[in-house]
């Protein structure tokens, strides 16, 4: 039933009924036609099965920012619809396509090449597809202002899967966008940085929980090693602990801290090279969890345990 048609005009009835097939909508009390000539926005057609569904559809693909054109664009011909014309047709439609490539502008060209190099590098780091459509969007703004003039593209790219990722809290660290890029992380780092200011983008810090399960997975911990790392977290964040220190640092401390406490004691070592940090800054955070939230005595505990 249309939302506007509420009552009937002629005896103020609410009891009506739209039939569909005719497109009118009549008053049952009275009989009134209130309205005629109904356009019906459905399908026209019936579905059997998916394959006669999927042939019958007159729709493309959903729009998205992963190509060029959103997925709106079209090309002249296909390769095996072509070798079905004469040669002199042929030749044309292979002129015209041959020009179809030559005339896009230069962001459009600049597009086609990031955005291949935006899903390879997010292919590498298994990120969700929210967040390769996310940075997509945000690299075609950064071409459309200009923000990439002068600026290496592999950079921006990088620039804004980091950002896509802060936005969608998926935990990827800077170092790893390095190893996937082959950009340094202070470029990256920096290309973010302004690629977010330019554009408005507002980003929370990042929470050190978020990488705990990675982490923990990496080193083949516990699930109760690992919820006494969130617990340790919780704590620290109270204590103010984490502002101002690394989240990866504080989230690494955390489960060295917890997996001592549970008895599945990892090197600094080992828990460094997951987390992408130094030993010392695990030391360093190891030391102020325990001071600040008066752990050493659970970590006594589970030696003297041991011994």
């Amino acid at each position: 039933m249309p939302e506007m048609i509420k009552k009937c005009p002629e005896c103020a009835s609410i009891n009506l009924f739209w039939n569909r097939e005719k497109g009118e909508v009549i008053c049952k009390d009275c009989g009134l036609v209130i309205e005629d000539k109904m356009v019906d926005h459905g399908q026209e057609w019936r579905e059997f099965d998916p394959e006669s569904g999927e042939r019958k559809r007159r729709t493309g693909a959903p729009m998205t920012y992963t190509q060029y054109d959103q997925g709106l664009g079209t090309e002249v011909g296909h390769t095996g619809d072509l070798f079905k014309l004469k040669s002199k047709d042929r030749n044309k439609f292979f002129r015209l396509r041959k020009w179809q490539s030559r005339i896009s502008t230069a962001i459009e060209r600049n597009l086609k090449l990031a955005l291949a190099e935006l899903k390879r590098v997010s292919s590498y780091l298994k990120l969700p597809k929210s967040v390769e459509e996310e940075s997509a969007r945000i690299y075609t703004l950064a071409v459309q202002r200009g923000l990439v003039r002068g600026r290496s593209m592999e950079s921006v790219v990088a620039g804004a899967l980091y950002a896509a990722c802060r936005r969608h809290d998926v935990p990827r660290t800077l170092d790893e966008l390095s190893e996937a890029s082959g950009i340094e992380k202070k470029e990256i780092g920096r290309t973010y940085r302004f690629v977010t200011r330019e554009l408005g983008i507002s980003i929370m810090p990042s929470n050190p929980a978020d990488y705990i399960a990675r982490f923990a997975s990496a080193l083949k911990l516990s699930a109760e090693a690992q919820s006494k790392s969130v617990e340790i977290l919780e704590a620290a964040q109270k204590a103010e602990l984490t502002s101002g220190r690394g989240p990866t640092g504080i989230a690494a401390a955390a489960l060295y801290v917890s997996a001592l406490i549970n008895g599945e004691k990892r090197t600094q070592r080992e828990v460094a090279d997951v987390a992408g940090v130094t030993e010392v800054t695990i030391r360093n955070r190891y030391k102020e969890l325990l001071e600040k939230l008066k752990l050493d005595k659970d970590v006594k505990k589970t030696k003297k345990r041991k011994k």
